[in-house]
């Protein structure tokens, strides 16, 4: 049965509190795109990292906001890919579906290996394989405790997360005011020029958008867990907390990342906040801060890893997927095995493939799964210009303003040579999924007029 004719959940099957959503939205959100991959946008644009994280801040905003009022309005399973379908037709859900699918699978493989980089630095002469197969184990068996299991691991990660944040923030403060011994010989303090707040121009700062937009991350699994809150009406304020405690958190820890040491000190390989204290005798900061990385790492990993399983079962039930993958054990928690399997073995390609792959091939398809959860991002706001009721004027112009920011971010990988292919590779990623879209939608004509 289609999911735009799929009878609507019961109001109560929820019972999920409006702040443990939020929470467990910090958990599934801070992850490598904001330890690490800030490094790449405070390089290419300077202390205006902060401002590109604003503007990203406000495009997830957008999205999340119109995806919340969605879920409360019309709770479903599917989130997204309900919604989309709903809006356009068939061919919109089954697309959606399968282009986060993949370009999750895709991004966890590339998570999988960070990880396994980072923790060499205990372990240095243990192959990357021993860890990635690790994490793999570790991950799938939050997903075996169920539901709640994975929100109770989420929430403690969130936890820790936050707090390392917040442990820098404070060490930074104190840093700055002269309380640790170190530091750089100079400071470059707050930019007092244009040429000083933008480093590298307006090109740089274009090219930095995608990496504050890979930081903020996630909300998708979010709005796939909206069904679960026990007054669906609470989506929204749950994500103005979760995204205003991010915004603040992360505009503050970089604001003072980049007051601390000189833009041309960050190595793309190396979190900010490291190369921030590195020269103040702290020891044990590094190897603090590394765990925290692995955590948030590990954290997101696993909360794609439960979203790519629990939509599979949807697109399955939608026959948007083989039925098989809509079967679940019921003697263990509801466990949606042949999902599950599915999403691991493509998780074992894809580490696979990273590990055999040029490195920089690999990096490519992985920035390019990012820009399609962005594209996956624009479909939700489109859905909701027929979902919603009519859209006031007001309504339309943010919305717009959120494609705006959108396609800025994306089409800012084309102004820095090193993710460019990326770009590339997203539209071949596109047309694929779109040409399989087109072949079932033949399929789904002729079983109509049949």
């Amino acid at each position: 049965m289609s999911s735009a004719t799929r009878k609507k959940p019961s109001p109560n099957e929820g019972d999920m509190k409006w702040w443990q959503l939020a929470l467990t939205g910090v958990g599934c959100t801070i992850g490598t795109g904001y330890f690490l991959g800030s490094s790449i946008g405070i390089s290419l644009t300077g202390p205006s990292i902060v401002l590109s994280f604003l503007l990203a801040a406000t495009g997830t905003y957008i999205v999340f906001n119109l995806l919340a009022k969605m879920s409360a309005k019309d709770p479903q399973e599917g989130s997204f890919c309900y919604y989309a379908e709903k809006a356009y037709g068939k061919w919109a859900g089954f697309s959606c579906g399968w282009n986060y699918w993949c370009s999750s699978i895709l991004i966890m493989g590339s998570q999988l290996i960070a990880l396994s980089i980072l923790t060499r630095l205990w372990f240095p002469d243990l192959p990357l394989w021993v860890f990635a197969a690790i994490y793999s184990l570790l991950s799938i068996s939050v997903i075996l405790l169920g539901t709640k299991g994975f929100d109770k691991v989420e929430d403690l990660f969130a936890i820790i997360k936050t707090a390392a944040i917040f442990m820098f923030i404070v060490l930074a403060i104190i840093a700055l005011i002269g309380w640790i011994p170190g530091g750089p010989d100079e400071k470059p303090g707050l930019p007092d020029s244009a040429d000083k707040f933008f480093t590298e121009g307006f090109r740089g700062f274009w090219a930095s958008l995608i990496y504050a937009f890979y930081a903020f991350g996630g909300i998708e699994v979010i709005g796939l867990m909206t069904i679960r809150l026990k007054n669906k009406e609470d989506a929204p304020k749950a994500g103005k907390i979760m995204l205003s405690l991010l915004t603040f958190i992360y505009i503050l820890s970089l604001g003072l990342a980049v007051a601390m040491v000189s833009v041309g000190a960050f190595d793309q390989k190396e979190s900010p906040f490291v190369t921030a204290l590195a020269d103040y005798k702290l020891a044990f900061f590094p190897h603090v801060f590394n765990g925290a990385i692995i955590i948030a790492g590990f954290s997101t990993m696993t909360a794609a890893l439960f979203g790519v399983v629990t939509l599979l079962v949807t697109l399955a039930k939608d026959e948007d997927a083989p039925k098989v993958f809509s079967k679940k054990i019921k003697r263990w928690k509801e466990l949606p095995l042949p999902s599950l399997l599915l999403a691991t073995g493509g998780l074992s390609v894809s580490v696979i493939t990273a590990l055999l792959l040029p490195e920089k091939i690999y990096e490519y398809i992985t920035t390019a799964a990012g820009i399609l959860l962005l594209y996956n991002w624009a479909f939700i706001i489109i859905s909701s210009l027929k979902v919603l009721e009519k859209p006031r004027l007001l309504q339309k112009a943010v919305s717009i303003i959120g494609l705006v920011l959108i396609a800025a971010a994306v089409s800012g990988t084309l102004m820095e040579k090193s993710v460019r292919p990326g770009f590339w590779i997203s539209l071949l990623l596109i047309a694929v999924i779109g040409a399989i879209t087109v072949w079932m939608n033949r399929r789904w004509n002729k079983k109509k007029e049949a």
